[in-house]
């Protein structure tokens, strides 16, 4: 795991609770990445000024990005590009979480934080490149 100075400076700019959550978060993402070999090991950046979460391994996944929210629909989110399918898939598979346009889901500091809902999440994300090559080398080989 590669651990970034100025990540840890945003998260430990916001308060108390909203720290606390985003630093759970954080975990969380290495924790789950830590345990897949498919993705690897993982670098912190800040992209956009949000602490970002992106595989060493090219071609693997696409970024994590995770924040405190100031949309109103929650406390603090987890973004991802939003040209990947993976919000869509994402609100067919937990229709109970919230969602913001394809691009993020959001939580609440009241709410206790779906891990395992979380875990499948990340792990789509850290392997989302990856996914989409395969069908497509198996479609080659077989004519």
């Amino acid at each position: 795991m590669t651990f970034s100075t100025s990540v840890l400076a945003v998260l430990d700019s916001y308060p108390g609770e909203v720290r606390q959550a985003l630093l759970r978060l954080r975990d969380l993402i290495h924790d789950t990445a830590g345990q897949n070999r498919e993705i690897g090991q993982l670098e912190e950046a800040l992209k956009w000024g949000q602490p970002s979460f992106l595989t060493v391994k090219p071609q693997t996944g696409t970024a994590i990005r995770i924040d405190r929210d100031n949309s109103g629909q929650g406390d603090f989110a987890l973004y991802v590009n939003c040209q990947t399918s993976l919000v869509s898939e994402w609100q067919a598979m937990f229709p109970h979480l919230t969602y913001g346009s394809n691009r993020s889901v959001h939580f609440t500091l009241e709410e206790p934080l779906p891990e395992d809902e979380l875990r499948q999440m990340i792990t789509m994300a850290l392997t989302y490149r990856s996914k989409k090559r395969k069908p497509a080398a198996k479609r080659r080989s077989h004519p």
